[in-house]
């Protein structure tokens, strides 16, 4: 029997882990990406070329039967170039909307998923504009921006327009700040044939606009589904293939979305051992067409993203339950270069067996 083969654009820890949870169902996997020694190129051959490269990605396509991304951040065209030859799932249209802010938001608004009110601004006269947003309010860059980048704060009309200025006068929003009280997030994951399966939604904590922790299940049956709902809305929208991440911040008056990802994501790693399937395995299942697996939590689960570098292993490794996942890159401020998680029966049991692992991460930091 011919082994199924999987296309994936990038190599980060994302293709890595898609790489990785190919190997128990028989799947190979191809990457592409810039760097030869990209985390991917641990675990799977690695093709070297630039992700919008027309060219690098026909060659990509040749050697796999279907192809997949692991960042958004790459060029539609080359990848609308596949069509006809390779199946590319999520559609390029999918990946379109979520590399540009705008096109995002205006999608939401048209299927009624609330978000921040937002003004475009396209020239630094826009900015007259964002006096009725109030302040503070936010500027990011329309494309581009992940981890906190291609974003400032303002206070005032003045800073807006230098905000705008220092991150390039690039087509930009303004967005209204939006009080919450907790961010969460949903990632969903539709098949062939367009079956769907919903983890259950997950706590997210930030810092520095980069993911510090997440925690699952965040239980409310309400929330719960509603969010089900919009992403069931977006996905068929989209004709969409493949998991689906949304972000939302929960207000007072119910869940305010934030941004989509066309692909895995990184509030999603406490599936690998905290789901009856990984986020992974689901994807590698539904861009192949096969049947997707149960996405239901395996109790309560907590993942902490380890940044700037590894901390010692023998010290994380003397917690009872800890696992953990060494990216294989070398240390750099606020660099993903890995991430552990803890399973619990219990919520409560599991904060409190977060608190060692917290410590370790922060005596590594100092």
């Amino acid at each position: 029997m011919t082994r199924p083969r999987v296309g994936i654009v990038g190599a980060g820890q994302l293709g890595r882990m898609l790489a990785l949870a190919g190997y128990p169902l028989g799947v190979d996997c191809t990457l592409l990406d810039t760097s030869a020694d990209a985390p991917g190129a641990q675990v799977a051959p690695l093709m070297q070329g630039e992700l919008g490269d027309h060219a690098a990605l026909a060659k990509l396509a040749e050697r796999v039967d279907v192809v997949t991304i692991e960042i958004e951040n790459v060029a539609v065209g080359a990848l609308e170039s596949l069509q006809g030859s390779r199946e590319v799932f999520p559609p390029p249209a999918a990946v379109a909307v979520a590399q540009d802010r705008l096109a995002e938001k205006t999608l939401f608004h048209s299927l009624g998923i609330p978000t921040a009110e937002f003004v475009r601004i396209d020239f630094e006269a826009d900015a007259d504009a964002a006096h009725a947003l109030g302040w503070p309010a936010i500027v990011k860059t329309r494309r581009m921006g992940y981890d906190g980048r291609g974003q400032r704060v303002v206070s005032s009309r003045a800073e807006l327009g230098a905000a705008w200025r220092e991150l390039g006068a690039v087509p930009s929003i303004a967005e209204a700040f939006v009080k919450f009280e907790r961010e969460v997030s949903l990632i969903a994951v539709q098949g062939a044939n367009d079956e769907r399966a919903f983890y259950p939604l997950a706590e997210n904590v930030h810092r520095d606009g980069i993911l510090a922790s997440t925690v699952a299940p965040y239980l409310d049956a309400e929330l719960q589904r509603q969010a089900e709902q919009w992403l069931e809305a977006i996905m068929t929208k989209l004709r969409y293939r493949g998991v689906l991440a949304v972000e939302f911040f929960h207000t007072k008056t119910g869940l305010v979305a934030n941004e989509m990802a066309p692909r895995v994501h990184n509030s999603g790693h406490w599936t690998i051992e905290g789901a009856e399937t990984s986020q992974f395995e689901n994807h590698l299942r539904a861009v192949l067409g096969w049947p997707l697996g149960s996405a239901r939590a395996r109790g309560h689960a907590a993942m902490l993203n380890l940044l700037g570098r590894m901390p010692p292993r023998d010290a994380l490794l003397s917690i009872a339950g800890v696992h953990v996942h060494d990216y294989g890159k070398g240390p750099r401020p606020a660099r993903k270069v890995g991430h552990c998680t803890l399973v619990d029966s219990d919520r409560e049991r599991l904060l409190e067996r977060l608190k060692p692992v917290r410590a370790v991460i922060s005596r590594s930091n100092q």
